[in-house]
């Protein structure tokens, strides 16, 4: 298993990006891949070091970011609470692969004390998560095209948990010409069917139970879909399962297009039923704690 290179700063990272002989573990030439986290790091993120290594081979070169971004975090959220382990971060991306992790510090992203020009996620980022977190969004994708120029990666690869982060990630990439191919990386589960995030570590182990109703929701809609039920059968049969569960409050639970994040609802109740791929999402409060997941459901119209 061999360590990563640790670096902090942006010199340090063209160094070890560049193979120069003081970045000794670096490896020049080839394809590279960028795996951007936020830390706290379990098997969800590991996949998508795997992943990444598989696309770029053994002669590319796999960066892995954890950095926690300020610009997510809205009045009122975790951001001094937000896990970080920055040494159980480094020994898990060793027996994965990672070849660079650069963990800057926010003077370091934001030198001046802030980006007072940033990307806007446009209408695509005003609904559901951009609801719920106003400005969000913006936070996320000013970074993620800041780590893009500063890794220039040819390869980003982004977790299918976030739906909405990756489709708007795969936009910005589109609508401003950014030479990166975004690739996304399923789900992966507990055994018990919750999804892998580092806001699991919150939950107390009665909140932890009370949690799979998020994917037991998601299972139910699946099922209707599958049994031919129509955007509103989907819908409410998530619902019904989320209504009999305790201590869960949810934020919003939407069956979606899955390019335009069109509430598919509103569409089969203007008279168009809808068909074809779908996203079923759902956001909840578990505790203080809240939580996303979603699940493909396949309409048949």
């Amino acid at each position: 298993m061999t360590e990563p290179l640790l670096v902090t700063t942006r010199e340090a990272l063209a160094d070890a990006l560049a193979g120069r002989p003081d970045a000794a573990d670096a490896t020049a030439g080839g394809r590279r891949a960028v795996v951007m986290t936020m830390g706290a790091l379990h098997d969800g993120h590991l996949t998508l070091v795997r992943r990444a290594r598989e696309l770029v081979g053994g002669d590319g070169t796999v960066v892995v970011t954890i950095f926690v971004n300020p610009l997510q975090f809205g009045a009122g959220e975790d951001l001094d609470a937000y896990p970080r382990d920055l040494d159980g971060d480094l020994a898990k991306v060793a027996s994965v692969g990672a070849d660079v992790v650069f963990a800057p510090t926010p003077d370091v992203v934001y030198p001046d004390g802030g980006a007072l020009v940033r990307v806007s996620a446009g209408p695509l980022g005003s609904v559901l998560e951009g609801a719920s977190r106003p400005g969000h969004f913006d936070g996320m994708l000013t970074v993620v095209l800041k780590l893009m120029h500063l890794v220039a990666p040819d390869v980003a690869l982004f977790g299918e948990k976030d739906a909405q982060q990756l489709l708007l990630v795969r936009r910005m990439v589109v609508d401003l010409d950014v030479p990166v191919d975004v690739v996304g990386v399923p789900i992966v589960r507990e055994p018990d069917g919750l999804a892998m995030s580092s806001r699991n570590a919150y939950l107390s182990s009665e909140e932890r139970g009370r949690a799979l109703a998020l994917s037991r929701a998601l299972a139910a809609g699946v099922a209707a879909a599958d049994a031919g039920g129509s955007a509103q059968d989907v819908v409410g049969a998530a619902a019904e399962t989320l209504n009999a569960a305790d201590g869960v409050v949810v934020d919003y639970l939407a069956l979606v297009d899955p390019d335009t994040v069109e509430d598919l609802q509103e569409v089969a109740g203007a008279g168009s039923p809808a068909a074809g791929p779908a996203l079923l999402l759902v956001a909840a409060r578990v505790g203080t704690t809240r939580l996303i997941d979603n699940r493909t459901v396949v309409l048949a119209g």
